[in-house]
């Protein structure tokens, strides 16, 4: 029988491992635009094997939240009264501000309010505009999109996010977009054990006011610093859960400073309302087989060998995990274990 200390010992130890694989989300790969394959997920409708330019009939699923003048929504790939944001959740295309992404380009005079602000948890843009020129049908109140989904394929199947608003670019495992006819927002989090706490998706049918409050207000174009907002859905200790008979208000709107305005932001190539232009913009023609879960429990989804998908590097949690396992099993076998 081993002696208590070595129970005692071991429970503790099982605890901590527990405790850091519950606080660290795992993904089962990620990304950047150079090496990403030609489609993440199985089920795909478009790819991310992006090149640069941009199409206006692009089917590019890799979309980045960077700047005021260097974002991008999920739209429908085709126009036309059944490419409601409901219908077209899983099959939605990258529409940017800027080219050199491979995606199609949002047109000139669509937007006509953003405001994007970098916070110690996430970048966010929001605003509003004309968004049939992106192909949702007027009228539509539009909907919400994530890395999740009901099947854990994400909507889209297959969209990747990027940012550098933390510094070099990188993958987005968390975040959450809604985009109605008029209006939108975009939150990407910064990578972090707190993530899909300030990018919860579950909240679909309440809008971007109620999960992202913030500045709305047509006719001004700024980037700014901010406060994170408090988690959407979490009241002290109370959390609501959306359908309950009681819908608590929105979280009011966290302090910004550091403001940049601009008279307007453009797409750079004078690409307007069916304006079917190209410059190099098709992705790459082999596909490699490689696919990523969408889920952030993550065990990887892969028709394609172990080379071709990359994997996060372990977090903090992850490697004192590692470590305590080896100390239990050492101690369950009467071995004393350095490192």
């Amino acid at each position: 029988m081993s002696p208590p200390i070595l129970h005692s010992v071991s429970f503790v130890a099982l605890s901590l491992v527990l405790s850091g694989y519950a606080q660290s989300p795992t993904y089962s790969a990620t990304y950047l635009p150079s090496n990403a394959p030609y489609q993440s997920e199985q089920g795909q409708a478009g790819y991310n094997n992006c090149t640069s330019g941009y199409s206006q009939t692009s089917e590019c699923q890799n979309a980045y939240v960077n700047t005021v003048q260097d974002w991008c929504i999920w739209g429908p790939p085709q126009p036309g009264p059944d490419s409601v944001i409901g219908n077209t959740e899983q099959i939605e295309v990258a529409w940017c501000m800027q080219s050199g992404y491979g995606t199609r380009l949002i047109p000139d005079g669509s937007i006509t309010g953003a405001h994007v602000v970098v916070t110690p948890d996430y970048v966010q843009v929001t605003g509003v505009g004309n968004l049939t020129n992106i192909n949702i049908p007027a009228g539509d109140s539009g909907g919400e999109l994530d890395p999740h989904g009901a099947d854990g394929n994400g909507n889209p199947i297959g969209g990747l996010v990027f940012s550098s608003a933390f510094g070099t670019l990188e993958e987005i495992h968390e975040w959450t977009n809604f985009v109605a006819d008029d209006q939108f927002c975009f939150r990407a989090c910064k990578p972090a054990v707190d993530a899909p706490t300030m990018c919860q998706h579950i909240y679909d049918v309440m809008g971007c006011e109620w999960n992202m409050p913030a500045n709305y207000s047509p006719g001004v174009f700024e980037q700014c610093l901010g406060d994170s907002a408090e988690p959407m859905g979490v009241y002290g200790t109370s959390t609501f859960y959306q359908g309950e008979p009681v819908t608590p208000s929105a979280h009011p709107i966290p302090s910004s400073s550091s403001c940049t305005f601009y008279s307007t932001i453009s797409n750079g190539q004078g690409v307007l309302t069916g304006g079917i232009t190209s410059k190099a913009s098709t992705a790459t023609a082999t596909a490699t087989g490689a696919f990523k879960s969408g889920s952030s429990t993550g065990a990887p989804n892969s028709t394609g060998s172990s080379s071709a998908l990359p994997t996060a590097p372990l977090a903090g949690c992850q490697r004192l995990a590692i470590v305590v396992s080896t100390i239990v099993i050492g101690f369950s076998m009467g071995v004393i274990v350095t490192f």
